[in-house]
């Protein structure tokens, strides 16, 4: 549901628009301030969860979230909905980081690997049919007030949510296992340099001339800062906000890395692929979100076998996933050229399909491999990091493919050369990932670590014995069974 409202606003803008009589810059709010505050929100939120309690962490996002949508949808005037807007974009912040430390506090072995590939499965469905969804909306409640009901879906789903919520997580104690201090000077500083990262990458088409790009430098000085606290932190023996320490791993860093640079590329694909169907080709919104359907549906297909493979193949799995999303993308880039008229759709169907199950292979897998190795207390702050690398690749490619686009639609006569070449940048993006992949293969070759999805090396006695009790809890919640009363959770 988070991650589907960060396209499904995107077919409802023009409903929107004359709905409110929204300006250019507020439905530009729309968009990127949801991203904004979702970026900002993950490792400060899974870092909250790590302290707390993720079950309690995820309820009150999921409850935030809830609440930001009804709010939406009664929204009076659009600086009303920009505002709701930023407060949903926080919820989900808040939300998505507990999914992973979930489960890493719940599961090991092929068990947690398989729980990754339906992880992995809805993330690939999700971000993908967000078009098609709102397409449908639209049709079915009018231009009018359609865009409202992009909004209202959120509502039962969760609420539904957070019924299931309530009956199934189990009551867990925090992993850290002792009372901490949050670290809110970092919690600024990390902030403020994502904040300054992504702010000139989401509002890209929207603000003209190149002083935008003077906050980059602002950004790494922020950033840097910020490296440069936490590790004080660290030395000190304070509970720094993000254990530098993870990156000492190289499984987490380079699957960081990949993770980054394949959002960069894949997300982009339907930002221009949908923008080249409806404006250029004349497709509806519904039909657009239509053709991207087989991607979507082979995204799931993917990633729930990557989640029983990827304890066998290992990086190898990833590798062969982000080859089968090139060599899709460049299917459709081929599709284009030899069918140009309202026939394209059907042309990439098949690209589609063979590219959506590579992003299967790739997303699951390599959440898996990168996690793998993170110690249990620290799992909410990783699976932030993670998901920041995955904001602000996304905004970062749509601003480079998007720039790309426009530019050559702008200049050239032939309507297909804006977004073949639009096409074949995020090809390009993604080829860097796949150089990454390549390259933490070899080096595994050459100096093997252990590449399993079982305990992480240096887990103290302390985790091990959370991970019993979990399994114990978990085992405990059929009907009849009280969690927070039982003897094997106290």
């Amino acid at each position: 549901m988070s991650l589907l409202d960060t396209s499904i606003v995107n077919v409802a803008l023009p409903s929107m628009q004359r709905g409110l009589q929204a300006s250019g810059a507020d439905l530009s709010w729309v968009v990127s301030g949801y991203a904004l505050t979702f970026g900002l929100a993950l490792v400060p939120a899974g870092r909250l969860g790590d302290m707390r309690g993720r079950r309690e962490a995820f309820l009150t996002g999921l409850a935030l979230f809830i609440v930001a949508s009804a709010a939406c949808g009664l929204s009076p005037g659009a600086s009303w909905l920009v505002l709701f807007r930023l407060l949903q974009g926080a919820a989900a912040g808040m939300i998505a980081p507990q999914t992973s430390g979930l489960i890493q506090q719940m599961f090991q072995g092929r068990e947690r690997a398989r729980a990754f590939g339906m992880l992995g499965s809805v993330i690939g469905v999700s971000t993908a049919v967000g078009p098609l969804a709102g397409g449908l909306l639209i049709q079915a409640f009018g231009t009018g007030d359609g865009w409202r009901w992009v909004f209202y879906v959120n509502l039962p789903i969760g609420v539904a949510t957070f019924a299931a919520g309530l009956r199934l997580l189990p009551r867990l104690p925090a992993s850290t296992g002792r009372r901490e201090e949050f670290d809110l000077f970092g919690v600024l500083l990390l902030g403020s340099g994502v904040l300054a990262l992504m702010l000139p990458l989401v509002q890209e088409q929207q603000w003209a001339g190149r002083r935008k790009w003077a906050l980059l430098p602002v950004a790494a000085l922020l950033l840097a800062a910020f490296w440069a606290w936490e590790r004080r932190a660290g030395r000190r023996g304070r509970a720094p906000l993000l254990d530098l320490r993870l990156f000492s791993l190289r499984s987490f860093t380079l699957g960081a890395l990949i993770s980054l640079t394949y959002f960069a590329g894949f997300t982009t694909v339907f930002f221009v692929y949908s923008l080249f169907l409806q404006n250029t080709v004349g497709y509806s919104a519904l039909a657009a979100g239509l053709t991207v359907l087989p991607f979507a549906a082979a995204s799931a297909v993917g990633a729930a076998a990557g989640g029983r493979l990827v304890t066998r193949f290992g990086r190898k799995l990833v590798v062969v996933g982000l080859s089968a999303v090139a060599l899709g993308l460049l299917g459709v880039v081929v599709a284009v050229q030899l069918v140009p008229g309202e026939g394209v759709g059907w042309a990439s169907a098949l690209p589609l399909l063979i590219g959506g199950i590579g992003s299967g292979l790739t997303v699951s897998p390599n959440t898996t491999l990168t996690l793998t190795r993170v110690p249990v207390r620290r799992a909410g702050a990783a699976g932030g990091v993670l998901q920041t690398g995955q904001r602000v690749g996304s905004a970062a490619g749509i601003a480079v493919v998007g720039a790309v686009y426009f530019a050559h639609q702008a200049n050239h006569s032939h309507p297909a050369t804006a977004i073949q070449l639009g096409l074949l940048t995020a090809v390009g993006i993604i080829m860097i990932a796949l150089a990454l992949a390549v390259a933490d293969l070899r080096e595994r070759r050459t100096h093997p670590e252990p590449e399993g999805t079982g305990p992480p090396v240096g887990r103290d006695c302390e985790e091990g014995g959370a991970q019993e009790r979990v399994r114990r809890a978990v085992e405990g919640t059929r009907p009849g069974h009280h969690l927070e009363t039982g003897p094997d959770t106290t």
